[in-house]
């Protein structure tokens, strides 16, 4: 399948993307999480969704992958308070913020001259797609959250296991060091259901290293989750037809959060899966796809 890519400019950030499918199909537009890059809306689940005719565009969010880095901006304010603040659904100071995020994927758009597009969010990238479904109704056919959270107060923390795995940083600065703690990590937050063979999850992480790492940014992201508060204010305005989907087995995002998106947002579908943990495990991509596509036909 050819994949066509590009650099789209939003301000003075360069957006890379992928884009797959005719043109002239309905667009589908996939956002990713946490330090992630495009690489893990894996091709082959794009190419399902191309079989269902349907324009695909995967993208690296700013400060990742092959997207611009911003390089020396930092916080002053200590991590323990404002993941304090984000347990209350307060704001914290950021870098930049989802809702910057969420602008960046309607530059995206400009660029390719789409209009609207079916908007899907994995993680991080569910909580920029609910802050683009309300700040760009008219661009948003429709909308799937898929393991993420609306940030509302009070809601139960991430397990201490899983969330340190994604904090902390390998054993040192080597190759081999790099690809060995991203296998632990896929471990501790994947599917326990659905677990992953070792070749597996040390080529992906392999090919991830040699595309792009670059883990400063993980941290610049994660204050912009901390720092942009209680989503539900989002959640309120949104009109798109939405559907939210959940592993069961998550600890690192608790299906309590899928519940809470799906509670704020008018008449949205929550969809839950048992033994699926933090990734998208090919096992359930067909029901996974089938239930977006339902989504999808709503409008």
């Amino acid at each position: 399948m050819q994949v066509r890519s590009g650099i789209a400019k939003s301000g003075e950030l360069d957006i890379f993307y992928e884009d797959m499918g005719d043109p002239n199909d309905p667009a589908v537009l996939l956002i990713m999480g946490l330090g992630a890059q495009l690489l893990l809306w894996r091709k082959e689940f794009c190419e399902k969704l191309v079989n269902q005719g349907l324009r695909v565009i995967r993208f690296d969010n700013r400060d990742v992958g092959l997207s611009s880095k911003l390089v020396g901006q930092h916080v002053q304010t200590p991590l323990v308070l404002r993941m304090i603040r984000s347990q209350l659904g307060l704001k914290s100071p950021a870098p930049y913020t989802l809702e910057d995020m969420a602008d960046d994927a309607a530059a995206l758009l400009d660029h390719l001259n789409i209009d609207r597009a079916h908007v899907v969010g994995a993680s991080m990238g569910g909580m920029i797609a609910q802050v683009f479904a309300a700040r760009h109704q008219a661009r948003t056919k429709t909308l799937a959250i898929i393991f993420s959270s609306n940030n509302q107060a009070l809601l139960p923390p991430p397990g201490p296991r899983h969330l340190l795995a994604i904090l902390q940083r390998p054993k040192d600065s080597s190759p081999e060091a790099i690809v060995a703690n991203a296998i632990r990590v896929n471990k501790i937050i994947g599917s326990p259901g659905y677990p992953r063979d070792e070749a597996t999850l040390r080529a992906e992480a392999i090919e991830a290293y040699e595309r792009a790492y670059y883990p400063a940014g993980i941290g610049r992201q994660f204050a912009a989750i901390l720092g942009s508060g209680s989503l539900r204010r989002y959640d309120r305005q949104i009109t798109a037809p939405t559907v939210v989907l959940h592993g069961k087995a998550d600890k690192l995002m608790r299906p309590f959060g899928g519940r809470a998106v799906a509670k704020a947002i008018k008449d949205a579908r929550l969809v839950l899966y048992d033994g699926m943990g933090h990734d998208l495990p090919e096992p359930l991509w067909d029901d996974i796809v089938g239930e977006l596509k339902n989504n999808f036909s709503v409008r």
